[in-house]
């Protein structure tokens, strides 16, 4: 493994001196890859190099221990040494697994109302004002691209993007079929029903990720709609993009220009696309490890919101720990869980790992 992170320390300090020549800073493509390069790698590089100190520490401590005065004080040096190496060692390991290469990316989100009709339209609001809420508290922007509401102020469809560091790293596990159980607000009776609402995640994808042939799109132009009012305007600005090939459609009426409209829509086309190709790429390597913690069907129920006993149950996630507080949740306060989720498959990783070896 130390021989592995070397490569990579010395592939670090190649790039340091590369990023501070003439010719690639005056390639802008070129200073991004690399510096985007770098920013991978220092966190290794960087516990790398705190390991080789605690090595140096327990070799100076092991010199002094020859000295009838020193040998205490040097012995405490060394156990605090050794344990801070321990450490370490366990952090170069999972700094070590497999890396999503869309971890830094936005992320492209739909949600839609599924079974229960209305209630589960009302449900799909709560999980945008959820998924809004957790993002305002990580200082992300939200953006609305499409939508299609109800009277009762409920989500047939939306889909949004959210920019910020990270945020595909940690919203990628919403993705999959979101349960909900308590008494609608339509219910006269007081019964509880059982509702649910489908969310996909996807990486934001670039250009220079997916490249698509202008010939295989067909664009139209319409009137914007919306149950309210205040999505709808007089001009046909609102924009649908099918991709003849894959017959995908995209359709994109948030804002009054057509411009945005059209920009928004093929960036949500591309991720679209480029997912369908990564998934295609995955099914194609029989020893792939799951995507998600859990099965990997992303269709497959992992969350149930059950508001009479205040209580969220990830159903990925085993023991004490699949529990959470309903309140904090649909309030945005989702790091705990999504931490529990990240722990949950890195251990999957790291015993996927240990097997192929």
């Amino acid at each position: 493994m130390l021989e592995k992170i070397k490569q990579l320390e010395d592939r670090f300090v190649e790039i340091e001196s590369r990023m501070l020549q003439p010719e690639t800073y005056g390639d802008p493509g070129l200073y991004a890859r690399l510096a985007r390069e770098q920013k991978e790698l220092e966190p290794i590089v960087a516990a790398y190099r705190r390991y080789r100190g605690y090595e140096a520490a327990m070799r100076d401590a092991q010199e002094l221990m020859a000295d009838a005065e020193m040998r205490e004080l040097a012995t405490e040096e060394y156990a605090g040494a050794k344990a801070a190496l321990e450490s370490t060692q366990r952090e170069l390991t999972l700094l070590l697994l497999p890396k999503d290469p869309n971890d830094a990316k936005n992320v492209i989100m739909e949600i839609r109302g599924g079974v229960g009709g209305e209630e589960g339209m009302l449900f799909a609001g709560d999980l945008f004002r959820m998924y809004g809420m957790y993002a305002e508290r990580h200082g992300w922007k939200t953006e609305v691209v499409n939508l299609s509401d109800t009277e009762l102020g409920g989500i047939k469809e939306i889909s949004f993007i959210i920019e910020g560091e990270g945020a595909y790293s940690r919203l990628k596990f919403e993705a999959g079929t979101h349960r909900v159980q308590r008494v609608p607000v339509t219910e006269s009776s007081g019964r509880i029903h059982t509702s649910a609402a489908t969310v996909a995640v996807l990486p934001e994808a670039e250009e220079l990720d997916f490249e698509i042939n202008p010939n295989d799109l067909q664009i139209d132009t319409y009137r914007s709609s919306g149950a309210g009012g205040q999505h709808v305007n007089k001009t046909e600005s609102a924009i649908r993009i099918t991709h003849l090939p894959t017959g995908t459609v995209v359709e994109c009426q948030d804002e009054r220009s057509q411009y945005k409209n059209k920009d928004r829509a093929m960036k949500i086309l591309r991720s679209k696309l480029f997912e369908a190709e990564q998934e295609k790429r995955r099914s194609a390597v029989a020893a792939e490890r799951r995507s998600q913690v859990g099965s990997g069907d992303r269709s497959e129920r992992i969350r149930t919101y059950n508001f009479p006993q205040n209580r969220v149950t990830d159903h990925r996630l085993t023991g004490d720990n699949k529990n959470f507080n309903i309140s904090e949740i649909i309030n945005g306060e989702l790091d705990g869980l999504i931490d529990a989720l990240v722990t949950a498959d890195r251990a999957e990783k790291l015993k996927a790992q240990a097997q192929e070896k």
